[in-house]
């Protein structure tokens, strides 16, 4: 099982400072109030400020620095004007090279640290302080009556002792008697509840002139709150001729949020390349980046490409919210007859069940429900992915390496000498994957992976054609779940209306009069879902699970219509027919589901 990260109230009871009874009464008073717990903590007089700040900066990995005990460095203090200390509640405490140490009341507001970079030249390294410490600091490094923004005399406190860690970061808490922190490799900056990487490097320079920086970085995270807040899967910054495209797609369809001037072009591509570390120098050649992010309290992961086009370099970022995974398969818009035969068909000790459909249609996260369900301490569950979009716990993940040699085939072979009893492969991509994935389903493994087709019988013909023999294939398969997203009917400005039961004849509707009306749903539009009578997106599926009958065709090579006229008799619903069960509940539209079915001329 993957260790959890301990919270500030699991450190504060680990040096005695409150009592397990303690920090049980605040977690039960969080559990009612939904509170930040160091602030109960305070609040019921169990734990100071400065205690709750020291052990909120160990558990996310930050230096802390006791500014009772430390006094800004004179020389730190002159090379930041006082507005922006002040603007942003920050106190330079030592200066050494292109280093420089500053005090924060959050160390992961990036905004402030590309602020101070930005007047100071320097590399910024924060460090964790007091609130109510800081202040009075400020006010004695700079002349509370806020005159010229000279600093005042300062008297020296202890020395510190900043010298930068192998990590590049430093330890600032080296009071006599206390230990060094190293920060983690990798930590996360938030601003306004939004984060970023970690520090930025000297490189940066080069992307925008000084005077523009400070704008562009607010409009870049500005573009990436709007684009989370609005439930956007996606984000475009699409450069056309006179101007920048900026799309969100939301629900899996593209809107267009702004537009913006020609001349803001290369300083947001920069900015973005920058947070997602490219090489802003490179504009010839496609790139990919990550961008771990956190607002409101969620993980993100921004996925990020980066494309030269005819007017420039198009960047498009994926927005992976890491809660997503453990949505669990009933919330996924499974039928209940469907969902019972999904998990039956995933217990099973060995053989291969697949999900197929387009991109963005959801497989992956089907899958990860599918693991986050038979996660067990009585099994030994392996995935290799590219890349790896979630982290579960208790599951061992691997990420493909094409620079280091690790691939899809590779690495399946190294899983069969780790004793699987679960693999999950991100993609068939060619037939190597296939030939070792199905070689894993043969010798007593459940292998759980995806393919893009349009349905589930076109799988068997996928695989064939990538020249898997059929009969390893009927010896494999036990199930393969084809399905789509289609935008779910807000429920703020639902509305019933009448339609003729003919124009649901291309579903399967029965049609006994051709007159006859059925009631269905539809959104009206309203602020909640932005004016598109839609909010947020649910399944619809196709589930095919082989018989004798289906194997011997998979066997004989039979055509694609005798597949699919086997698995209609075996029981399977056609995307379409599930489609038409949430149109009549009032879950969707029949747009909708012709929208994302293709259901046209059926």
């Amino acid at each position: 099982m993957a260790i959890a990260r301990k919270s500030a109230g699991d450190i504060l009871l680990e040096k005695r400072y409150i009592t397990e009874d303690q920090l049980n009464q605040a977690r039960e008073v969080q559990r009612t109030q939904n509170g930040d717990l160091g602030r109960i903590l305070q609040d019921l007089g169990y734990a100071t400020e400065r205690d709750v700040v020291e052990a909120r900066a160990t558990a996310e990995g930050l230096n802390f620095i006791d500014l009772t005990k430390h006094k800004a460095d004179p020389s730190a203090v002159n090379v930041v004007p006082e507005h922006v200390v002040r603007k942003h509640n920050v106190l330079p405490m030592k200066k050494d090279g292109n280093k420089l140490w500053v005090a924060m009341i959050d160390p992961r507001n990036v905004v402030a640290i590309d602020d101070v970079r930005m007047v100071s030249r320097l590399q910024v390294l924060p460090l964790a302080a007091v609130p109510t410490d800081l202040q009075n600091a400020i006010n004695t490094a700079y002349n509370s009556g806020g005159g010229s923004g000279a600093p005042s005399d300062i008297t020296p406190g202890p020395a510190l002792n900043l010298t930068p860690n192998r990590n590049g970061t430093s330890p600032a808490n080296n009071s006599p008697g206390g230990k060094e922190k190293e920060s983690a490799a990798g930590i996360m900056i938030e601003l306004n509840g939004l984060a970023a990487p970690g520090v930025l490097d000297d490189e940066d320079d080069r992307a925008l002139p000084d005077a523009d920086m400070a704008p562009i970085i607010r409009m870049a995270n500005a573009i990436l709150v709007e684009a989370i807040d609005a439930g956007a899967s996606d984000i475009h910054i699409e450069p056309d001729r006179r101007n920048v495209r900026i799309r969100n797609r939301i629900d899996g369809v593209l809107h267009q949020v702004m537009s913006v001037p020609k001349h803001i072009q290369a300083p947001l591509i920069s900015r973005y390349k920058i947070m997602s570390d490219m090489n802003i120098a490179e504009r010839r050649v496609p790139q990919d980046g990550r961008i771990p992010l956190k607002h409101n309290g969620k993980d993100y992961d921004m996925r990020v490409s980066c494309l030269p086009s005819m007017f420039g370099e198009k960047i498009v970022m994926r927005i992976l919210d890491k809660s997503s995974v453990l949505i669990g398969l009933n919330k996924l818009g499974l039928r209940p007859e469907v969902q019972a035969l999904c998990e039956d068909l995933t217990i099973q000790p060995n053989g291969m069940f697949l999900v197929t459909g387009p991109t963005g249609s959801g497989k992956t996260t089907t899958l990860y429900s599918v693991l986050n369900k038979i996660n067990t301490i009585e099994k030994n569950i392996i995935t290799v992915e590219d890349p790896i979009e979630y982290q579960l716990g208790g599951i061992t993940q691997v990420g493909i390496n094409k620079k280091a040699g690790l691939n899809f085939g590779n690495a399946l072979r190294s899983f069969l000498r780790q004793d699987p009893d679960v693999i999950m492969v991100g993609e068939m991509r060619d037939l190597e994957t296939a030939e070792i994935a199905i070689e894993a389903a043969l010798t007593g493994h459940l292998v759980l992976s995806t393919l893009h087709t349009n349905d589930a019988p076109s799988a068997t013909m996928r695989l064939a054609d990538m020249g898997v023999e059929p009969f390893l294939i009927a010896a494999t398969v036990i199930g393969i779940l084809a399905q789509r997203l289609a935008r779910r009917i807000c429920s703020n400005c639902k509305e019933p209306y009448s339609a003729k039961a003919s124009d649901l004849v291309r579903f399967g509707f029965p049609q006994d009069n051709p007159d006859s009306e059925v009631t269905l749903f539809r959104g009206v539009g309203c602020d909640v879902c932005r004016g598109t009578g839609y909010k947020g997106r649910l399944g619809i599926h196709e589930l095919m699970v082989p018989n004798d009958e289906i194997r011997e065709l998979i066997v004989r090579r039979a055509a694609l219509a005798d597949i699919k006229a086997a698995s209609l008799a075996n029981g399977m619903k056609e995307m379409k027919e599930d489609g038409l069960i949430k149109v009549l509940r009032g879950e969707t539209t029949p747009d909708e589901v012709m929208r994302v079915v293709f259901t046209a001329g059926a």
